[in-house]
């Protein structure tokens, strides 16, 4: 059984990576995060986290000062100190809805340069089934080492949510699946130390490396049943969300929200993982892409409740300026990873609308980055039409009197539509005919 009396190596400082990094190092062991940006390397050894995250700033200033956290962009320094090297490094999709391992890749070519007997690996960045098997272990025992005799090797997915970060980290159950019963065993032994949540050991290294598709992809296609039930709502002149609200009072239904789409690493990207690795054993996965398809079809569906929603004032998509509300894809947090803003703000570009942005989390460079023109929250809202698609806090206090020029989309269910009606403001939302 391993204690505190050895370094843990983290490779990947981002939104998983540090808080994974600065937990290890509260819980007393000795850390040491490598990253390619030198700039965020830079940061948290000031002792500033480059992340927005409640808690994450003043934690890692407390382990930095503490000594039990540092940043380096060398890593197989890091490695060559460390017994356990754990791997939270993005892993996005390609151009054609592929797994894009190149960074997992990367983390274990160095790892394997450096690998020692009875060193422990942990991946945690989100993979395809088998990629342990096929990948990362030939990466690994590149080293002249054997994987299970020599070394350990466990997978074990993050379950967090973006502005609840640490807590999740420290209350969610824990799945770990190893090489074998050691590595298991070794891993639980250190991430108890971090959170109070179950232990769930599972039988192997695919097992567990499905379990964090299966749980995003069962969202993301929950999310789509809401997204194709509120487009016939609309049709049908029901408001979905009422709807939703009410069969939800049954005790076995969990209809998620229906909304502008999906963002986030997680969810958008997930299922496309599965379904790549389904269609290479033969077998279609086609409730997994048609609920992929519905997702990503919502941006064209919101520029379509635009579209109708300005032809009730005469005025021409390729005439207008329209106001985004909300760039990041969550609200309260300024990620904008997989944001369906993004889709949206093409598409009116492409039909020759001006698109003007205001988010109070996403910085202006970043907003003008996507492809919108960064405005303060009025000028946005005196745009010829409004779209809110983030629900941060600040915009449930939108009145009616704030839309000046009477056109809303309101793509969120934070608004109650009738006291926008009643006051002639053209109100639509996704379900909300």
């Amino acid at each position: 059984m391993l204690n505190k009396k050895f370094q843990i190596a983290v490779f990947g400082l981002g939104y998983i990576g540090l808080p994974t990094a600065a937990l290890f190092a509260k819980n007393g062991f000795s850390v040491v995060g490598v990253d390619i940006n030198p700039e965020i390397v830079e940061a948290i050894n000031q002792g500033r986290s480059p992340i927005l995250e409640p808690g994450l700033d003043e934690l890692v200033k407390d382990v930095v000062s503490a000594g039990n956290l540092s940043a380096t962009t060398d890593g197989l320094e890091a490695g060559k100190n460390s017994k356990v090297m754990v791997v939270i490094v993005p892993t996005p999709i390609d151009e054609n809805n592929k797994s894009d391992l190149r960074a997992v890749k990367s983390a274990c070519e160095t790892i394997s340069k450096t690998l020692k007997k009875d060193d422990l690996v942990i991946i945690e960045s989100t993979i395809p089934p088998k990629t342990c098997e096929n990948i990362i272990i030939p990466l690994l025992e590149n080293s002249g080492l054997s994987a299970s005799d020599d070394f350990g090797l466990v997978y074990t997915p993050e379950r967090a949510l973006p502005n609840n970060t640490l807590h999740e980290m420290t209350h969610n159950a824990r799945v770990i699946g190893g090489i074998n019963n050691k590595s298991v065993d070794q891993a639980a032994s250190i991430y108890e130390k971090i959170t109070n949540g179950k232990i769930i050991r599972v039988k192997d290294l695919i097992t567990a490396e499905m379990v964090k598709l299966m749980e995003n992809t069962y969202r993301d296609t929950n999310i789509a049943l809401a997204n194709e039930l509120a487009i016939i709502c609309e049709n049908l002149g029901i408001d979905a969300i009422e709807a939703i609200n009410a069969a939800n009072h049954h005790p076995r239904v969990n209809i998620h929200t229906p909304g502008p789409g999906v963002g986030g690493h997680c969810l958008s990207i997930d299922p496309y993982f599965i379904v790549e690795m389904a269609e290479r054993k033969g077998s279609k996965a086609e409730l997994i892409k048609t609920a992929r398809m519905i997702n990503e079809s919502m941006p064209l569906h919101v520029v379509k409740l635009v579209e109708d929603s300005l032809k009730d004032i005469r005025k021409p998509i390729d005439d207008s300026t329209i106001g985004i509300l909300g760039i990041a894809y969550k609200g309260n947090v300024a990620d904008t990873r997989e944001t369906p803003a993004v889709p949206l703000i093409n598409i009116l570009k492409n039909r020759g609308a001006t698109v003007k942005a205001n988010d109070p989390y996403v910085p202006s460079t970043n907003i003008e980055s996507l492809g919108a023109i960064p405005v303060n929250f009025q000028e946005a809202l005196s745009c010829d039409c409004v779209i809110l698609i983030t629900d941060h806090e600040l915009y449930k206090n939108i009145t009616p009197d704030d839309i000046k020029n009477r056109v809303f989309i309101c793509t969120r269910p934070i608004l109650n539509p009738e006291d926008f009606r009643k006051k002639g403001v053209i109100f639509k939302g996704v379900g909300r005919f």
